[in-house]
């Protein structure tokens, strides 16, 4: 049998969990380190993300739990996967996990997104640690 294909990543970040929360759900910050949407840790929440050259993508808010989990449908309709970012304190930081799964490697746009998306997010989640960098203190 053989493993199911999914992507993990896990990124320290020197800011703590509320400011790492932050810039996963407000808007403006999200547009700045991945994409454009009117994200929102409510569950339920629909909302889309401008991928750029992929096209603007359907998702929904499945679990929010303030500064430790967000978990949302990604590409409704056509990848169909889920996206869970898991947020630990640790020590004056934020260890923050990434887990995208659901790809159909039956499909040429599942095989090809794992295979892209495998190599994309280090680089998403190194934009989300330089955008953190940028911040002025206390936002």
């Amino acid at each position: 049998m053989s493993k199911p294909p999914v992507i993990h990543c896990d990124q320290f970040l020197p800011h703590p969990p509320a400011t790492v929360w932050k810039a996963l759900t407000d808007p403006d910050l999200h547009a700045r380190w991945w994409a454009a949407g009117d994200v929102r840790p409510v569950v339920g929440h629909r909302f889309t993300l401008d991928m750029g050259p992929w096209g603007v993508q359907p998702c929904e808010v499945l679990a929010a739990d303030p500064e430790r989990l967000l978990r949302h449908s990604f590409a409704e309709g056509s990848l169909d996967t889920t996206i869970t970012w898991r947020l630990e304190p640790e020590g004056t930081g934020t260890r923050l996990f990434l887990t995208h799964e659901g790809f159909d490697l039956d499909s040429p746009l599942g095989r090809a997104a794992l295979d892209g998306m495998g190599e994309g997010w280090p680089h998403v989640l190194a934009h989300l640690a330089k955008t953190l960098d940028e911040l002025p203190p206390g936002r």
